[in-house]
């Protein structure tokens, strides 16, 4: 018997390349057609799915989901409303605050100036009292003093180097010489005092006041107004001894 012979590889060789280089039979157009209609369908199914997650789903889920998303939308919709009502409270809160330090800061700014332990700008007069025979006393500054405020003095000084406030005093001493709050004065008097300066101006020259008094005892007094006065005295800080606030 006859042995097989082995295939010779010339011929298979010849035979892969024309598979590969010659022109396609119709089965083998119908394969690739095949693989192609395959491979859109795969295609096509995964965009599908991608696209459109809810396909799937039936009627009574779909239904239970936008249920659920319209009790989202309105918590989320309650939610910001109470966000926005606390934001408002919160800055209308600030506001008050705000406004309650101002009118604290006010005050405080105020007391100061009454108190005399600040220094003070404004309008007002300047008033000097020429006194060559040493006859105005303390009880001439004084009412000077008293009418200055009457008429809305809100800061004064004497000659520069003290302040006049509430607790004031003016004494004579036993050498002619005038003090306030134990400090001496020296004439001329120089008297500063902010406020409506034309309304100072008239507390001073009016029928009987300071002006009628320093001249009836041979002094004289001259008045200038000005629009811009700085009392740079200060008054000593005091602390009430026997008055509390009362709570």
């Amino acid at each position: 018997m006859a042995e097989p012979k082995a295939p010779d590889s010339s011929k298979a060789w010849a035979r892969v390349k024309h598979a590969l280089t010659g022109r396609p039979s119709r089965g083998q157009w119908v394969v690739a057609v095949l693989f192609l209609v395959l491979g859109f369908a795969a295609v096509t199914q995964v965009r599908s799915t991608n696209d459109d997650d809810f396909a799937g789903m039936r009627r009574d889920e779909l239904v239970n989901l936008l249920e659920t998303l319209d009790s989202t939308d309105e918590r989320l919709t309650q939610q910001r409303a109470e966000l926005s009502a606390t934001q408002r409270r919160l800055q209308q809160s600030s506001e008050r605050n705000q406004a309650a330090i101002e009118e604290t800061r006010k005050a405080a700014d105020t007391l100061a100036l009454l108190a005399g332990t600040v220094p003070a700008v404004g309008p007002g007069v300047v008033i000097t009292v020429d006194d060559p025979d040493q006859t105005v006393g303390a009880s001439t500054l004084l009412n000077a003093i008293e009418e200055l405020r009457d008429a809305g003095a809100e800061a004064i000084q004497v000659n520069g180097v003290v302040r006049v406030i509430a607790q004031s005093y003016v004494t004579d001493s036993s050498e002619g010489a005038v003090r306030i709050d134990g400090r001496e004065v020296k004439r001329p008097f120089v008297i500063e005092a902010i406020g409506d300066s034309h309304t100072l101006d008239q507390a001073v020259v009016f029928r009987g006041g300071l002006a009628d008094q320093v001249e009836a005892l041979g002094g004289e007094v001259t008045v200038d107004q000005t629009d811009s006065l700085e009392v740079t005295a200060l008054a000593e800080e005091r602390e009430a001894e026997y008055a509390r606030p009362a709570r």
